[in-house]
């Protein structure tokens, strides 16, 4: 048995096409077809398959640009279905865990994975049992690239995703220089369009140049930033994993409107929408809000009409995660800041100030306090058994004409038993 070497050794698990990935795990006949999935109102391309792709459709294309090749070439596409991927994504990272329970969640599609205590002669071999675990526990297909650094496995994991196996290891390769030369500056974790400029301007295209620039250039020409990218990138450790997730200062819920919003009423059913989300939000990371920020805003790019914009701040009187003082705040701000007349585009919520709700004591808590927090505990555990929004506040609407456009929703909603799809005997 092979003795285990201590090389620092680092995963980069990136889900494929994750949300177009997310699709096609409950329908079957879309697999191997050309698939897009779409933003916030079927605005952009936001996800695209490798057959969308080949057709030459771009990311953040506007829908209506690319529709003539969707149409022309059959290629099916889906509203955005957050809720889907974000619980998929949960499953992802929950059979992550049992390689290492020290992971650092990248994105909702990303994680580094420390390998460290794995021989490095077994290394890929765990890569891909990791992928095909991955798989069979969640149906989502990956790509893993391994590597002594985070910065040389994002590299790792580029080339991982045009390999037929899906893991690229680059421990034990001494030298890695003709790989390196194979990436562009701007394919380089960190470089970003301004820093590929800068690059550019001096000789330096490629991953492989830069990996080998003196320092004493790097630091003088550019920045710490730069000087950490080098270094990875010659195999020297100088970005941590970041394991532990810090506690959110603010909780934001904004969004466009599907159809522009002209009544008060339609306003206040969407105000109150996005703070209930908000709240039970930061009830489930135990946290509280001292202050409500409402905003409200029409489009920029209307033809009729004159632009506004505003936004209104009120402190709680004392720090909550009630969603009826939410509300009630809430809708007290929007009243100060909705003009009558205007075509509104989006609207949105801010709750800032958050702190642990353990370490907040209330010395004129009262028995009506603690009624209206088993009051909230209720709500949340019903809407997690049943469903969102199966208990819900009346003034956040029942029709909700306002909601976001998703005409080509799947309609697939795994936190919610009535949106799960059905299997039908032949």
């Amino acid at each position: 048995m092979s003795s285990i070497q201590r090389t620092k050794k680092i995963a980069l698990v990136d889900c494929n096409s994750f949300y177009v990935s997310c699709e096609r795990l409950f329908n079957p006949k879309i697999r191997n077809k050309p698939v897009v999935v779409l933003s916030n109102n079927d605005g952009c391309i936001i996800a695209r398959s490798n057959e969308a792709k080949f057709l030459g459709i771009k990311m953040g294309e506007p829908y209506f640009k690319a529709k003539e090749i969707i149409l022309k070439n059959k290629v099916y596409v889906f509203s955005s279905n957050y809720s889907l991927y974000g619980d998929l994504s949960r499953r992802v990272m929950r059979t992550l865990k049992r390689f290492n329970p020290e992971l650092e969640i990248y994105s909702v599609d990303e994680a580094f994975l420390d390998l460290s205590n794995y021989p490095d002669d077994e290394v890929e071999d765990v890569g891909k049992e990791i992928r095909s675990i991955v798989l069979q526990w969640t149906g989502i297909p990956t790509s893993i690239g391994i590597a002594k650094t985070k910065t040389l496995s994002k590299i790792a994991n580029h080339i991982a995703k045009k390999k037929q196996s899906g893991v690229t290891n680059l421990i034990g390769i001494e030298n890695i220089d003709p790989l390196l030369e194979k990436i562009d500056i701007n394919d380089v974790w960190g470089v970003g369009k301004q820093m590929t400029k800068f690059y550019h301007q001096n000789g330096i295209y490629n991953a492989k140049q830069l990996k080998n620039m003196s320092n004493t250039w790097i630091k003088k020409s550019s920045n710490v930033l730069s000087s950490r990218t080098a270094l990875e990138l010659r195999g020297i450790p100088c970005i941590p994993l970041e394991t532990k997730t810090s506690k959110r200062k603010s909780c934001v819920v904004s969004r466009s409107f599907g159809t522009r919003v002209e009544k008060f009423q339609e306003l206040e059913e969407a105000v109150a929408s996005y703070c209930l989300n908000a709240s039970e939000k930061i009830r489930s990371e135990s946290l509280i809000a001292k202050s409500i920020t409402v905003s409200v805003r029409t489009s920029p790019f209307q033809n009729r009409g004159v632009y506004y914009s505003n936004a209104k701040t009120i402190d709680f009187p004392i720090a909550t995660n009630n969603s009826i003082e939410i509300v009630k705040t809430a809708l007290i701000a929007l009243n100060e800041i909705f003009i009558n007349g205007y075509r509104y585009q989006k609207a949105g919520i801010t709750l800032t100030g958050l702190v642990n709700s353990s370490g907040s004591k209330n010395l004129f808590s009262t028995e009506k306090d603690e009624k209206i927090k088993g009051l909230m505990r209720s709500i949340d555990s019903t809407n997690y058994k049943y469903g969102r929004s199966t208990l819900s506040l009346a003034s956040a609407g029942v029709n909700k004409k306002w909601n976001m456009r998703r005409d080509h929703s799947s309609k697939i909603d795994t936190a919610n038993f009535h949106s799960l799809p059905i299997i039908k005997a032949i």
